[in-house]
């Protein structure tokens, strides 16, 4: 079985946060051992960030980390182990998990493709890129 990394890429739907995750320094952390449960944003999610968000945080990596290891959690969480509440994360700030029935938010981001298997966890696609709480994405000037 393949890595969170190496799944991802298969996927075809994460180059966007694959290409972060590079500029980030994290490639190789999600190589490693884990477990780790992902939400990742799909390419599709990151296209509704303001006008040069995106390019403006792969130029400052710090603050592109933090957003990045918010989207990651230790341990493999099962879609249907999603509890409502908070959920701590890599970054130190929490996670807000919902469920509606067998349907999963974090932070009001759908989970569009549950449990994708990888050999240090899992990944759930998801439909927008989530910020702590607080935190905003000016476009770029």
């Amino acid at each position: 079985m393949k890595t969170i990394i190496d799944t991802a890429t298969d996927a075809g739907k994460f180059t966007t946060l694959l290409n972060a995750l590079k500029a980030a320094a994290l490639t190789e952390t999600l190589r490693g051992a884990g477990p780790y449960t992902v939400f990742a944003p799909t390419d599709e999610a990151f296209k509704h960030l303001a006008p040069g968000a995106l390019n403006a945080l792969l130029k400052d990596t710090k603050k592109l980390k933090a957003i990045l290891t918010y989207h990651v959690v230790s341990g493999t969480v099962a879609a249907n182990d999603v509890k409502a509440g908070d959920i701590k994360t890599l970054e130190g700030t929490p996670l807000l998990a919902a469920r509606d029935g067998d349907k999963v938010t974090v932070n009001g981001a759908k989970v569009v493709q549950a449990d994708i298997s990888a050999s240090n966890g899992v990944i759930h696609a998801i439909d927008a890129v989530v910020m702590p709480k607080g935190w905003m994405l000016a476009a770029a000037a």
